[in-house]
């Protein structure tokens, strides 16, 4: 079988079908592997058996960010966890932790039928103008049901620190831009010190999934959400962050427009940002008064990970890419500094 560059580079064929055989229950060679995302996250491809059984198996990136971010242990760990919870995620199979079978850890789940909404085509086309309100209803739902899972009952307690969420992550980011900023940009050094002083009393932790939108999950037909995808930041503290992080990416058909990936949900009959924001406050009991705080600490955020890309870059990660190329990297930074500012003026 001629695989792409990415499979072969990603999976070695012969000691990855040896442990599929020897570790998942019912796999049987020869085994079909086909990528279907991946790039600064994890590399997710698609396993086909000869019974026609489907997987998926999930591994860090060839070229590895923060060793923390694609931790397949602690990915594995938190969709094990959930399989009996509320909680829609796929069925886990196995966990590979030996490198020499190939070159990274890696682990191995169910395939989830459904659809992955991205863009606009696949939204117009996927699902209708109801089952795009019933997706926004379903979204945040699910939110919810995440944040509502006793972390004790799933085994989770010991899952990470409980306390100082916000405090940590600001330490942690603030750390990565200036080991990574191409150039000094005194707004993100204002935001870390003016967040720093207003972060928010944290209430009992939760979950945090920490990069939760439409796109990371699967959606049926009929508006449902199937499963919750990429967990590779996962954490546990203040569920409030996963909501921010929400309405940054999310774009309503009445919203403001914003530069961020999320035009697909602008197409009629997704709901509106403040809509999002009220059903979860109304199905969790949660107050979200300082939901701004938690929009700019989000936008600060993704301006310290997109500069990281954007050195990267510059970096020649992409090979001989000119300067003036990666110049759209440099204004979305930017761009999230500059918006994160605003949220926080809001708060005023």
């Amino acid at each position: 079988m001629v695989m792409s560059d990415t499979v072969s580079a990603g999976i070695n064929a012969p000691k990855v079908t040896a442990w599929l055989e020897q570790n998942i229950e019912g796999a049987t060679a020869p085994f079909k592997f086909s990528f279907i995302a991946g790039g600064h996250s994890n590399l997710t491809f698609s396993v086909h058996d000869a019974k026609q059984n489907h997987y998926v198996l999930r591994r860090p990136p060839l070229s590895h960010g923060l060793a923390s971010a694609h931790d397949m242990g602690r990915e594995h760990r938190m969709i094990s966890a959930l399989q009996n919870s509320t909680v829609p995620v796929p069925r886990a199979r196995g966990l590979c932790t030996d490198v020499e079978v190939n070159g990274a850890p890696f682990y191995v789940m169910d395939f989830v039928d459904g659809h992955v909404v991205r863009d606009i085509p696949t939204a117009e086309h996927a699902l209708t103008e109801q089952t795009r309100r019933l997706a926004s209803e379903s979204l945040v739902d699910t939110l919810a049901k995440i944040h509502g899972v006793d972390l004790a009952e799933v085994g989770l307690h010991d899952f990470s620190r409980h306390d100082g969420y916000i405090a940590r992550q600001l330490k942690r980011w603030y750390g990565q831009w200036n080991a990574q900023k191409t150039r000094e940009l005194p707004v993100v050094d204002r935001l870390h010190d003016e967040l720093s002083k207003r972060i928010p009393e944290q209430g009992p932790a939760t979950i945090v999934h920490g990069d939760y939108r439409l796109d990371n999950c699967i959606v049926s037909s009929t508006g449902e959400i199937q499963a919750v995808l990429d967990w590779e930041i996962c954490t546990l503290g203040d569920p409030l962050a996963d909501l921010g992080l929400l309405t940054v990416y999310w774009t309503g058909p009445n919203d403001q427009a914003s530069p961020w990936m999320s035009q697909y949900t602008t197409v009629k009959g997704f709901l509106d940002r403040g809509d999002l924001i009220a059903r979860y406050a109304a199905k969790t009991g949660r107050d979200i008064s300082n939901i701004e705080f938690y929009r700019a600490f989000a936008y600060w955020k993704l301006a310290c990970i997109i500069e990281g890309v954007y050195a990267r870059y510059l970096g020649g990660a992409l090979g001989e890419k000119q300067a003036a190329d990666l110049e759209p990297f440099k204004l979305q930074t930017e761009a999230a500094a500059n918006s994160a500012e605003e949220s926080l003026s809001r708060l005023n």
